[in-house]
């Protein structure tokens, strides 16, 4: 066993025992009287930022007694709890904080062995690697954490509001604390007599200070409406009282020691008793919000709406909606909505609000996509509500408006469109749209041009079938059936479509069917980028196809359009559909389509012509010139209108006679165009004894009498009578030319099939100019070119060709350089 021997302790452990005993001492000090520090913090944030001012003085004078009563508690606590340390607690502490406890081992000494040589040796040796231990000892620093004391960290809130208060408040201010602590004697409060406090909180949207009235030495106040106003009185009741008439209250109790009302109109506020005091106030009348529509509702692509709106308020706009009622008395009641609709509730829609700046003033845009619902492009009653802070409400008219929704040009999805919103309209519609689908599925290889969109529909007819027999056609299943119709219109609309060509064909028909429908700018801008990438995807096919092909002409032997050619007519023709001229585009959509017939062509058979080109080109130059034609007859229209000329019927010789002449040279003129078109027909026609050729010459007689009745309008005088004749023969050359085209297109299918080789007698690939090729679609020796009339033949179409085209002017002026530089050569 071993016993105790005190040693003088070394200068460095020392120092490491008082180190670690102020370590002990700020633990416990810190543990005991935080809660202390904490209020001590609170309360001086409390008064560098002034809370007494905010505070009635009464209720200041409680809040410092209550701050000072809380602090004498905690410190008494902190007291209570702290424990002072010693000497021996920093020794044990040190001492355990190093290995083999050192100052325990050098305070033992010797028990057993002492008289063992062996064993003192050792025991020195232990003593002075201990002794040497304590010679690195270092202090053991006090534990501050007080997380398990301070579960919500109120002594970090505490000095962060400190730190705050001193960077932005006052700090000299917490020495007030004594006088706002301090308790008048009973003769004190005798001297000073009865008091009050009064002040105005305006309401928080308005963004206005509070107002303290004690303060306030002017006569006469402008504050918002439904500003708070509150009045306190301190003393014997009964000796003041408030007399004012800016409030709706009754039956209120002047003398009331707390009086609270909301300034409502303009009036006298009045304080009356010792150091009673009076204002005029003006109430700032807080105006009710206002919405205006901008504009009318527009269709934006896809289908969606879009409605332009200004809102405004004195203090803001904070939030609206969109009401959207069917206005029933202007939808047309036949086919499918000739039954009485099922009810439907009216659309109420949330009012965009911009996410910061002001809402003062708003101007902004309503969109949302109603294509699916019942009412799309149906007659409805629209109008905007907005409301500001204080509750108030501002409507705009009520706007009747066609509910803009998507759209579709393919006929065979406009039809399912049209069943899907007779479902909707009202399940009583159910049989009539079950027997339509029948009798559109009857032959569906003519109805569908792909197997799923065949398939889809029969599905979608199957279900309501199945649903009328089993009793009846409930709100899910017609919900779940219009939902299946809509993704059948969407795909008979848009296609599953891999072939370039036959996407372009899609694109022109949809193009075609919206301009005669008078479809709007936001649809017509959409099918217009749906036929420009179809263009140029079909464009871009044409171009690596003879490359596959290994038989591309060389340079200079065959006639190009070039892709911006194309744009450039594109361009021209969305141009003339935005400026409204719609009869226009439709003549370029026409020429376009001529053209693109052309492309395929000369894809399918190598360039070579089939019969009724010049027809065509002649028929499009006479369409040129009959809207020529009918610019001028407008022009002297207007020119009458503004003369103030008479028209077809007036005795006035003199004022007719000079308008006499110029529409004499115009029923001229259109003679002339009557007998050009008659010439035209006797020419061979594209697809003679066809469909589609017989069409075509009866649109072009149709052509040729209205021209022959606008010469006479011209010639009685009648001008409008004339435009109308001429815009009559404009269409039938338009329907004409498209009956042209597709015959064109039905022979050169049937041509395809016998000429899609070209070859010669034994067998050898011609290119277009008809000289052989050899496998790797190199030309071949002058052996194989034309001979005799064919070669005459040949260079003769291509010099008209060339001179043609020199002759269109509107030509870039490179190309028209170029085409002269030919004429010459040849």
């Amino acid at each position: 066993m071993f016993r105790r021997n005190r040693q003088d302790p070394s200068p460095a452990l020392t120092r490491a025992l008082r180190a670690t005993l102020a370590g002990l001492w700020a633990e416990r000090l810190s543990r005991a009287f935080w809660p202390f520090s904490t209020l001590t913090l609170f309360g001086m944030t409390a008064l560098g930022f002034g809370a007494q001012d905010a505070l009635p003085p009464l209720w200041a004078m409680w809040g410092a007694l209550g701050l000072v009563l809380a602090l004498v508690v905690a410190f008494g606590a902190g007291i209570w709890r702290l424990r002072l340390p010693t000497r021996a607690e920093a020794a044990a502490r040190l001492d355990g904080s190093m290995p083999g406890r050192p100052l325990s081992t050098l305070a033992d000494a010797q028990a057993i062995g002492v008289a063992d040589p062996a064993s003192r040796r050792v025991w020195t040796a232990h003593l002075a690697r201990m002794q040497a231990r304590l010679s690195t000892a270092r202090p053991v620093p006090g534990d501050l954490r007080l997380a398990r004391f301070d579960r919500f960290g109120l002594r970090y809130i505490a000095l962060t509001g400190f730190v705050a208060a001193l960077v932005f408040g006052s700090p000299s201010r917490v020495t007030e604390i004594t006088e706002i602590a301090q308790i008048p004697s009973r003769a004190e409060a005798v001297a000073l007599g009865p008091s009050w406090e009064a002040w105005v909180q305006p309401p928080p949207y308005t963004g206005r200070p509070t107002l303290y009235l004690n303060e306030v030495d002017r006569p006469g106040l402008h504050l918002p409406q439904g500003s708070r106003v509150t009045v306190r009185f301190y003393g014997q009741q009964g000796i003041m009282s408030v007399q004012e008439s800016l409030s709706l209250r009754e039956g209120t109790d002047p003398t009331d020691m707390a009086q609270d009302f909301e300034i409502e109109r303009s009036g006298r506020l009045s304080i009356r008793g010792p150091a009673g005091r009076d204002w005029e106030v003006v109430a700032l009348i807080d105006q009710p919000p206002s919405v205006t529509l901008r504009g009318v509702a527009e269709r934006e692509r896809g289908g969606l709406m879009r409605q332009d709106f200004s809102a405004r308020d004195d203090y803001g706009v904070v939030g609206g909606e969109v009401v959207v009622a069917l206005d029933l008395d202007a939808v047309g009641r036949r086919y499918g909505l000739a039954p009485d609709p099922e009810p439907r509730e009216a659309l109420t829609l949330p009012l965009p609000m911009p996410a910061s700046g002001s809402r003062s003033e708003i101007e902004d845009a309503f969109v949302e996509d109603f294509s699916q619902h019942p009412w799309a492009n149906l007659p409805v009653k629209i109008a905007f509500a907005v409301e500001d802070a204080r509750g108030q409400e501002g409507a705009s008219e009520t706007v009747p408006v066609i509910l803009p929704g998507r759209r579709f040009f393919d006929p065979m999805a406009a039809a399912v469109i049209e069943l899907r919103r007779d479902l909707l309209w009202t399940r009583e519609n159910a049989p009539r749209v079950a027997q339509l689908m029948r009798a559109i599925s009857h032959r569906p290889d003519d109805a569908f041009r792909s197997n799923e969109a065949r398939t889809r529909f029969a599905d979608a007819r199957d279900l309501l079938l199945a649903s009328l027999d089993t009793g009846g056609l409930d709100g899910t299943m017609r919900d779940d059936l219009a939902e299946l119709m809509w993704d059948l219109a969407v795909l008979l609309e848009e296609g599953e479509l891999a072939d370039a060509r036959e996407r372009l064909r899609r694109a022109q028909e949809r193009l075609d069917e919206a301009v005669r429908n008078g479809a709007d700018p936001s649809e017509i801008a959409e099918l217009m980028d749906e036929l420009r990438e179809a263009m140029r995807d079909y464009m871009r096919q044409l171009a690596e196809q003879p490359r596959e092909r290994g038989d591309a002409p060389p340079d200079g032997e065959r006639m190009e359009i070039t892709q911006d050619q194309i744009q450039q007519l594109l361009d021209r023709i969305q141009e003339l559909m935005e400026e409204g001229r719609m009869d226009e585009a439709a003549e370029l959509l026409a020429q376009l389509e001529a053209l693109l017939e052309n492309l395929q062509m000369a894809e399918g058979q190598g360039g070579e012509g089939v019969p009724g080109d010049e027809a065509m080109e002649g028929l499009g130059e006479t369409m040129r010139e009959q809207r020529e034609l009918s610019d001028d007859t407008f022009n002297d229209l207007q020119q009458q209108f503004r003369d103030g000329q008479p028209q077809a019927g007036d005795e006035d010789g003199d004022a007719q006679d000079g308008e006499g002449e110029g529409q004499r040279d115009l029923a001229e003129r259109q003679r002339g165009l009557a007998d050009q078109l008659r010439e035209q027909q006797l020419a061979p026609l594209p697809g003679e004894g066809t469909p589609e050729g017989d069409a075509a010459l009866e649109a072009l007689e149709r052509a040729q009498r209205a021209m022959e009745e606008a010469a006479e309008a011209l010639e009685g005088g009648d001008a409008s009578e004339a435009l109308s004749r001429q815009a009559e023969a404009m269409e039938a050359m338009r329907e004409g030319l498209r009956a042209m085209n597709e015959a064109q297109a039905q022979d050169l299918r049937e041509q395809q099939g016998d000429q899609a080789g070209r070859e010669t007698g034994d067998g050898q690939a011609q290119d277009p100019l008809g000289r052989a090729r050899n496998q790797g679609g190199e030309v071949g020796t002058e052996e194989s070119l034309l001979q005799g009339e064919d070669v005459y033949r040949r260079a003769q179409d291509l010099l008209d060709e060339l001179r043609r085209r020199s002759a269109e002017l509107d030509r870039p002026e490179a190309e028209l350089d170029y085409l002269r530089r030919l004429l010459e050569r040849f």
